[in-house]
C-alpha cells in the first residue's frame, strides 16, 4: 500500500482500547491481506515479515464481521461523491470465477441430524457455489461507475442468471452524501449486456426515472416483428453510450490480477466476498490518489 493510501484510511481504522497486548500496527497487517490476494497463497505460507499468519487471518476476519471493509470501501465512496468524482452513468455485469477444491465443504453450525436432512445443492448455494461443467463456480456480480470503479458487490452461484439478480446488484449502490440528505442510490444510466434485457428490468428503470442502455437479444427482435403492432415499440438504444460499457470488463480484469479473486480458495462465501472489498478498496484509492 503506497503513503498516500495509507493516510487516507488510516484515520478510520479501529483503535485498541489500551487492554491486553498492544496491536500489531494496521498497515503491517492490511500489506499481509493484500500479499495474500495477489498471490492466492494458503494463509499459512504467509511471509514472516506481515507477522504471524493468525493475527492477519483474524484481522481480517474479524474486520470483515465487524463491517470495517465494507465501511473503508464506503468512505472513498462518500469522499469522490462531495467533489464529484463519481461519474453516475453505472455498468453493470456479472464474471464466473472457478472455485478451488478447497472451497467446497464449508462447515455448517447445525447438529449432524440437521446436516444429514439439508440439500447438498442448497447447502452449497448458501455459499455462493454452482456446479456446472466446469465444476464448481462462483459468479460476481458489479455495478461500477463511470470509471470502472465498483460501487455494488453480489455474489451468487455461478450458474444463477444475471437477470434475476439484477435489482439486488442496484439496491447494492448507496453513496451517502457529507451533508444533509438521503444517500444517492439512483444513476443517471445503466449499460448492461443482452442477458438484462427483459420487461421487467426496463420497466423498473423507467419507474425510477434511470435511462437503460440494452440491446435486445435476437429472439426478443423476431417475436416483437412477429406480432406487429402489439408486439410493441422497439425499446430506446444509444449505440454510442453503450461503448462505455467495457468499463466493466476492465474492472473485472483488474480485479482478477489478485488471484484470490479470479480463483476461489475460500470456503465462506462471506469470507470470498471479504476479499472483494479490499481488492476495490485499492482500485479506487489508486484512481483518487493519482
Amino acid at each position: 500500500m503506497t503513503d498516500a493510501a495509507w493516510e487516507r484510511i488510516q484515520p478510520l481504522l479501529p483503535a485498541t482500547d489500551g487492554r491486553g497486548r498492544p496491536w500489531r500496527g494496521h498497515r503491517q497487517v492490511i500489506d499481509g491481506v493484500l500479499w495474500r490476494l495477489r498471490t492466492g497463497a494458503p494463509w499459512r505460507d504467509l511471509p514472516e515479515r506481515y507477522g504471524p499468519w493468525q493475527t492477519v487471518y483474524e484481522r481480517f476476519a474479524r474486520w470483515e464481521s465487524d463491517g470495517t471493509w465494507a465501511a473503508l470501501l464506503k468512505h472513498v465512496h462518500v469522499r469522490d461523491e462531495a467533489v464529484g468524482r463519481v461519474e453516475w452513468t453505472v455498468s453493470v455485469d456479472s464474471t464466473v470465477n472457478r472455485a478451488h477444491q478447497h472451497a467446497a465443504g464449508a462447515r455448517k453450525k447445525r447438529s449432524p441430524d440437521e446436516d444429514k436432512l439439508e440439500d447438498p445443492q442448497r447447502s452449497a448455494a448458501r455459499q455462493a457455489l454452482g456446479r456446472s461443467r466446469g465444476g464448481l463456480t462462483t459468479k460476481v456480480h458489479l455495478a461500477v461507475d463511470g470509471r470502472g470503479l465498483p460501487l455494488s458487490i453480489v455474489l451468487t452461484p455461478g450458474n444463477v442468471n444475471d437477470s434475476t439478480v439484477f435489482e439486488t446488484v442496484m439496491d447494492g449502490i448507496r453513496v451517502p452524501r457529507t451533508g444533509p440528505g438521503r444517500p444517492r442510490r439512483r444513476p443517471d444510466r445503466v449499460l448492461a449486456d443482452k442477458a438484462h434485457s427483459s420487461r421487467v428490468i426496463r420497466a423498473g428503470l423507467r419507474r425510477r426515472g434511470i435511462k437503460a442502455t440494452i440491446p435486445e437479444r435476437s429472439d426478443q427482435i423476431d417475436n416483437r416483428r412477429r406480432r406487429g403492432s402489439l408486439g410493441g415499440r422497439r425499446p430506446p438504444f444509444d449505440p454510442e453510450a453503450y461503448k462505455h460499457r467495457n468499463v466493466v470488463e476492465r474492472c473485472f480484469s483488474r480485479l482478477k490480477q489478485f488471484r484470490a479473486v479470479a480463483t476461489r480458495f475460500d470456503k465462506l462465501a462471506s469470507r470470498y466476498e471479504a476479499g472483494l472489498h479490499p481488492g476495490s478498496l485499492i482500485l479506487w484509492l489508486r484512481n483518487s490518489t493519482a
